[in-house]
Order: structure tokens, then C-alpha cells, then sequence
């Protein structure tokens, strides 16, 4: 490894990404990808890129390093950033099998990618530690914004069942020339509800499957 492959190894996070830029032969425009883009904090562009959004998708693998993607969306800032090595999301009511926070609660690492798909096309990848937090916790801790401590108390669909506290190790651009401009349309949103039409009902008909595989009585 040269000197400015030292300079840089804490964004080389993996011996598989080296081996992979070595096959393919990208080591070079890896080098100055590291060196130009990736940052272990949120830049203040990052953090108004991040106000901005309503969703996000997250990435999370339990103790035995089986992964889970998924997403979460809400009101445009819903992560919120605590500064620029801590954001925070809401966890909302959802399946209840709470797959991502049981990975968490496994194995801290984490993974976020944010998509603006109306707008610039450009995606901010965040990754770092997470850690369960409870609306208790939350209410409590004095240097939290008031707007978190406040839906913390909140009654209803938004009320989070949790939150999850993440540390930024890295942070980077995904680029747009692949990303599809969306138009957002108007929809009503339910939140936390459990009536099966609005939650999209048995739309891959597993439920409705299994059902007809059942014996007859």
C-alpha cells in the first residue's frame, strides 16, 4: 500500500473492495473517488440535503450478518441532524416485526441512502453506527431538538414506537446519471393504521395462498 493508499484507508473499509478495484482495474478512479468525495461527517450541504428529504432507505444485518434493506419516510426532515457525526430518524408504527431495529440491537452497523428523485436526481449515502433509543430516553436527553422530544409525545399514527440515533463514519455522493426524475402526486396517507386496504392488503397473495393450501376439513 502507497502513501496516499494510507492517507486514505479509512475509507477503504473493506479488503473486498480493493480486490474487487484490482480485478476491474479501477483502482485509480477509486483513489480519487475516496479522496474527493467521501467525508466522516455531514458537510453543511449534506445536512440541507437531508432536511430536505421524505424517505430514506436503510440497510441493517443481524449478528450473523444476514441483511435486511427497507424504508422509511415522513414529513420533509424527518432524519433529523443532531450535527455532523449524529443524525436521527423515527421508528413508526409499522408490521411489528421490527426487523431493522432487531438487527440493530444485534449489530450496530448501518447503512442510509438518500434519494432526492424530484429534484437534483443526486443520492447521499451516510453510513455509521446506530443505536435503539426510546421515546423516554429521548424526551429526556437536553441536547435533542425540541421537535424530536416533542413527537416523542406525540399520540396517534406518527408517534414513533422508538428512534434510532445514528453516527456518521462516512458519508458520499451517488451520482444522478442513473437516477429517474418522479413527479410527486397527491395521495392520502394513513398513518399507523392497520386497516388492510390502505396497508396494501394481501397484494403478493401469500396470506390468500397459503389459505387455499390448507386442508379442507
Amino acid at each position: 500500500m502507497n502513501k496516499e493508499q494510507e492517507d486514505l484507508t479509512p475509507y477503504m473499509n473493506s479488503e473486498g473492495e480493493r480486490q474487487a478495484q484490482r480485478m476491474f482495474g479501477t483502482t485509480r478512479r477509486a483513489m480519487a473517488f475516496y479522496r474527493n468525495q467521501m467525508t466522516n461527517e455531514l458537510n453543511d450541504k449534506m445536512q440541507s440535503f437531508i432536511a430536505r428529504q421524505e424517505m430514506v432507505f436503510l440497510s441493517t444485518a443481524n449478528a450473523k450478518n444476514q441483511c435486511d434493506c427497507s424504508y422509511r419516510a415522513g414529513t420533509a426532515g424527518f432524519v433529523s441532524v443532531l450535527n455532523a457525526k449524529l443524525l436521527a430518524y423515527p421508528e413508526y408504527r409499522g408490521n411489528g416485526v421490527m426487523a431493522s431495529v432487531g438487527n440493530i440491537l444485534e449489530n450496530p452497523h448501518i447503512g442510509l441512502m438518500f434519494i432526492d428523485f424530484l429534484q437534483s436526481t443526486v443520492g447521499l449515502h451516510v453510513n455509521g453506527k446506530a443505536r435503539v433509543v426510546t421515546n423516554e430516553e429521548v424526551i429526556a436527553m437536553s441536547e435533542i431538538p425540541q421537535a424530536m422530544r416533542d413527537a416523542s409525545q406525540m399520540k396517534g399514527g406518527q408517534h414513533p414506537e422508538c428512534w434510532v440515533i445514528v453516527e456518521v463514519e462516512e458519508a458520499y455522493i451517488h451520482c444522478s446519471k442513473h437516477v429517474p426524475r418522479m413527479k410527486k402526486v397527491e395521495k392520502e396517507l394513513h398513518w399507523g393504521t392497520d386497516d388492510e386496504l390502505h396497508k396494501g392488503g394481501d397484494f403478493f397473495q401469500l396470506q390468500s395462498n397459503q389459505s387455499n393450501a390448507l386442508p379442507s376439513e
